[in-house]
């Protein structure tokens, strides 16, 4: 099993940028997919999480809502996140995880994980 994630950078306060993770998970779309974030110095936190097959249902942090949207390709094998308004408290590692069937916000949930893409939003 393979997450590989990509789409970070550097980017000032209230610009976009757009996460990708790509995976080689058997049967994608049977994975519930999410992302967290880890700042420096702090825990690692959820952000946003698609429900598997269609992808219909979504979770999303609070600190998150209605600036970022998780999708998902399953003929991409590849979920989303699109990062808008980004604010300089967005800047973290951010980590792709992904889970057969389950779904939920808690970290301890997904037992596959990619590498990390690190998002730098300047003030």
């Amino acid at each position: 099993v393979q997450l590989q994630a990509c789409g970070g950078g550097l980017v000032q306060a209230g610009g976009s940028l757009r996460l990708s993770c790509t995976a080689s998970l058997g049967t994608f779309s049977r994975y519930s997919m999410a992302w967290f974030r880890q700042a420096p110095g702090g825990a690692r936190e959820f952000v946003a999480a698609v429900r598997w097959a269609g992808g219909s249902s979504t979770l999303y942090a609070d600190s998150v809502e209605g600036r970022f949207t998780i999708s998902r390709d399953n003929a991409k094998n590849t979920v989303y996140l699109q990062m808008n308004s980004l604010k300089p408290e967005d800047t973290a590692v951010y980590y792709c995880a992904a889970q057969l069937y389950d779904f939920g916000d808690s970290e301890d949930i997904y037992a596959y994980w990619g590498q990390g893409t690190q998002v730098t939003v300047s003030s």
